[in-house]
């Protein structure tokens, strides 16, 4: 595939900048795509323009505002606590991001003549979210087909691995302490380890550690 190009969906976290470093293995000419819906975490649309700079990648921010607007959420609502309650999707839940974000992407891509695409989604690590499964991603692959009359391809490198796994294949990378330290995936916006308290900051922690650990034993 190195004669191809691909774009990836982008927003300068762990996983998404994971997926740019497996795509850039991978495809010839590569680029990013970070979407602002209004996230209290803007700082990761900071980052993200910084790792494509550093990275020598073109970068496209896109106006997502819309989408706070339509499906109000604990990532872009200050008064809506993050919670799971038992039974219930996690108040981070943001209905239609991934849909619409593989959807846009998909239209930029075709104008540049671009067929793959590369997202983040995970269902190891499954926090309750439905548009992080498998079978959304090929169900709107087929879909995204059809309607804009283009062959493209969706590529989740991520979706069968768990956190522990994803810091696995970003030390492959030779990419891990690049994205241990210049990435943001704290619900609050602080970079690297971020605040060690939200669940994205747990998760991302005891991956690390349980992958240091094996790798010391």
């Amino acid at each position: 595939m190195r004669n191809e190009k691909a774009i990836v969906v982008f927003s300068g976290g762990q996983d998404s900048t994971t997926c740019l470093f497996w795509a850039l293995r991978r495809f010839g000419q590569v680029e990013s795509v970070t979407f602002d819906y209004g996230q209290r975490h803007q700082s990761e649309i900071d980052h993200a323009r910084a790792i494509a700079r550093e990275l020598n990648i073109p970068h496209y921010v896109l106006d997502m505002g819309v989408l706070n607007q339509l499906a109000p959420n604990a990532l872009t609502r200050t008064n809506i606590d993050i919670e799971h309650a038992d039974g219930m999707l996690p108040t981070t839940f943001v209905d239609g991001r991934n849909l619409l974000f593989l959807s846009f992407s998909a239209v930029l891509a075709k104008q540049a003549g671009i067929r793959h695409l590369v997202a983040g989604m995970s269902e190891s690590d499954y926090s309750g979210y439905p548009d992080c499964r498998d079978a959304f991603v090929k169900s709107l692959n087929v879909s995204l087909n059809l309607a804009l009359d283009f062959s493209f391809v969706i590529h989740t490198p991520l979706m069968w691995l768990d956190k522990q796994q994803t810091w696995h294949l970003a030390d492959e990378l030779g990419a891990l302490e690049f994205i241990r330290e210049k990435t943001v995936t704290c619900y609050t916006g602080v970079p690297g380890d971020g605040c060690g308290s939200c669940p994205a900051c747990r998760l991302r922690r005891a991956g690390l550690e349980k992958y240091l650990e094996g790798v010391r034993a």
